[in-house]
This record gives structure tokens, C-alpha cells and sequence, in this order.
């Protein structure tokens, strides 16, 4: 630091010698107050700083001030520490959950505040009603939370939260409707059915959904007969139309959870509005990280999934200070270690559950400096 500001009249100090330990003294040339010097570099911090502001930007290591090599040596050793989720015991109105697939190998699953923070995640193999629990359980139960319908996420919410309600996200709705009709249906059931669908994301009150449920009852009557048809296929009597059945089936469970309007409830719109789509988790986290990690194409899978980790903490409400994450966050020896205790004694620590499903954790981590050429 080579000038200061007077603390008491905000004017210009001047050096003035040292103290006894060797620290800068100065002296203001205005009110004549003196004090001492008390900032002390962090280059560990300063470094994690440079780090994070290359992993989450579209800026290459040759843009980062030091020469591209340079720049890994300095900073090679932060990838080995893991962002791990914080506990959430604010209670929301709305929080959105989602996964996000890296290379078909592994998940992280998001959950994300209605203000738009993150407010936890958790790596697991697939996204199963244990791994979404373990999410869950360390986040308060909100009022709604958001979902695209995803496989294990209501079992969990009725084992962490069972007095939620549950908002199915309107869109991917639609577009289960539409794998299975097509965007161009051959049958007018199917163009009927993809009508209706397409409605859906256009009810804004409680008139529109009790028609928009009517139109959908009258198209299952209308069409009975025509989804009962069978033909024989390959030696079976199987349903002509199974693809639009399957597409009744999912609107007709829908239907009898009642969490296709869940945001049209007038009781929960008093204590804020309720999406009806998981828009604000897709768009605005899931869209994000996919661009962190195209514009770090080549990363191996462990670094990728630990890309996703320092983006979600960086979306935190209250990101920690790089000084924090140095004194706090585990590194991958310190999770080593945990899992190496846990399979010693035979179980899982709930120490360690925090940081994700064990499996994965061991599939990340090798002594063998060749685990991860192929990725």
C-alpha cells in the first residue's frame, strides 16, 4: 500500500518510520493523527480471486495478467479444493430444484430461492430419491417448490418436506405432451391433445384452469374409443396409439395431484407470486453453467463438476470471501480421508453426506495420477 487515508479527517498520510515490530507508521499532514499500518497481503487470496475470476468468465488464462503458464502454476492447486453447500435455514416462499447432467456420468442438483440465489447443491450419480433428500434435508421447507417432475423428487419432498406444495413446471408439461404427439401430430386426437397442451402455458386465473381442465376431460371422452384400438404387432395385440396414451396418463396424474395450478392459489399468492415454469432455474443457472463450461472445453470431469460447485457458491446470497474458502472448504485429501473412516467403520458419516453420494466421491478420487487421462 503505498498512501493512506486519515481515518479520522479522511485526508492524505504520510509515511511516518516504523514501529518497534517493524510496521509502517503514518502521520496525517492535516489533523497530525498518526496510525499504523495494519493490512497484511494475502497472496493465497489473491491468487483464489484470479482463479475464480478466469473459471467464471469467458476470459482465457493469457487474458488473466500473467502468462498462460504462469497463471496455471499459480492457481493449479485450487482445484483441489471442493465448494461445498452451506445449510439454508431461511425459510422461502418458492424454491426451484433442477439437476444438471455432466457428460451422462454424474448430477449436481440445484435448488434455487425465488429471489434468484442458489441455496444448496449436492453431487450424486443420478438423480434418485436419496440423492434429492440429502439436498433437501439441509434446506428449510419453503411454501412451494417449483419442479420439472424429474425421477426421485417427490418422494423426497414427502419425506423432507411433506407440508410443500408442489408447482409442476407448465412447460416441460407441454413438452412431455410433445415427444409424444410431435409438433406435427398424423392423428387429430393428436393434433387435439397438442392443442389443449399448448394452452396450458397460456391459463393465467382460476376460470382458465377449470376450462382448460374441461377441455381436457371432453378430449379424453371424445377419444376413448379411438385409445382403446388395438393391432398385432410382432405376433402381440398391442394398442394402436400408445404413444398418446402414455401422454393421457402423465396429464391425468397431473391432474389428480392438482399441482398443475398450484400458482393460481389465491391463500399462497398473499405471501408472494408463484411461478407456474422452472423458467428461473433453467434459464438462469442451468443455461449459466453450461456456457462456464463451454468456454472451458476439455476439462476433465472432476473439474467440471467442481466448476459447477464454485459457480453455485458464487450465486450464494452471501458469497464467502476467498479467506474463507482457504480456511474452511475441504480439499480432496480431507474427503479422502472422511470416506476413508467411513468405510473402515463400515457407514456413512454424516459428516461426509454432506458432500455427496459416496460413489461418485470415489470415483473422482485416485491416487493414481492416470485416473483421469481419458477425459
Amino acid at each position: 500500500m503505498k498512501t493512506m487515508s486519515c481515518p479520522s479527517c479522511g485526508k492524505r498520510m504520510k509515511r511516518n518510520g516504523t514501529t518497534s515490530a517493524g510496521r509502517r507508521r503514518w502521520r496525517c499532514t492535516a489533523c497530525g493523527a498518526s496510525t499504523v499500518n495494519r493490512y497484511k497481503r494475502d497472496a493465497d487470496a489473491e491468487q483464489l480471486s484470479l482463479f475464480l475470476g478466469w473459471l467464471l468468465s469467458k476470459r482465457t488464462q493469457g487474458e488473466m495478467g500473467l502468462p498462460a503458464r504462469t497463471f496455471r502454476a499459480a492457481t493449479s492447486r485450487f482445484w483441489k479444493i471442493w465448494p461445498v453447500s452451506p445449510a439454508c435455514d431461511e425459510i422461502h416462499h418458492v424454491v426451484h430444484v433442477d439437476g444438471i447432467w455432466i457428460k451422462r456420468r454424474c448430477v449436481v442438483l440445484i435448488a434455487l430461492s425465488g429471489d434468484g440465489n442458489v441455496i444448496g447443491w449436492h453431487l450424486a450419480r443420478s438423480e434418485s430419491s436419496a440423492a434429492w433428500a440429502a439436498l433437501m434435508s439441509r434446506i428449510a421447507p419453503p411454501d412451494v417448490v417449483v419442479t420439472d417432475g424429474g425421477g426421485g423428487i417427490e418422494g423426497a419432498r414427502r419425506a423432507q418436506w411433506p407440508s410443500t406444495r408442489v408447482q409442476r413446471c407448465t412447460f416441460h408439461t407441454f413438452e412431455q405432451v410433445k415427444r409424444c404427439t410431435t409438433a406435427r401430430p398424423r392423428t387429430q386426437a393428436g393434433v387435439d391433445l397438442y392443442g389443449i397442451a399448448k394452452r396450458l402455458l397460456k391459463v393465467e386465473d382460476a376460470d382458465g384452469a377449470a376450462a382448460w381442465l374441461a377441455s381436457f376431460a371432453g378430449w379424453c371422452s371424445d377419444y376413448d374409443a379411438f385409445l382403446k384400438e388395438r393391432a398385432v404387432v410382432d405376433g402381440a395385440v398391442r394398442f394402436r396409439h400408445e404413444r398418446l396414451r402414455k401422454a393421457r396418463r402423465g396429464l391425468e396424474k397431473l391432474c389428480r395431484e392438482g399441482t398443475l395450478f398450484t400458482y393460481l392459489d389465491a391463500d399462497l399468492a398473499k405471501d408472494g407470486e408463484v411461478p407456474a415454469t422452472n423458467n428461473a432455474i433453467e434459464g438462469g443457472v442451468n443455461r449459466q453453467i453450461r456456457i462456464v463450461l463451454d468456454e472451458h472445453r476439455g476439462m476433465r470431469l472432476d473439474h467440471m463438476v467442481k466448476a459447477v460447485f464454485w459457480y453455485c457458491a458464487s450465486r450464494l446470497e452471501c458469497p464467502p470471501p476467498p479467506e474463507s474458502i482457504l480456511r474452511d472448504m475441504p480439499t480432496d485429501d480431507d474427503i479422502d480421508g472422511l470416506y476413508g473412516k467411513a468405510a473402515e467403520l463400515g457407514a456413512r458419516d454424516e459428516s461426509v453426506a454432506r458432500w455427496g453420494d459416496a460413489v461418485v466421491w470415489s470415483e473422482f478420487h485416485s491416487s493414481n495420477p492416470w485416473s483421469h487421462a481419458g477425459e
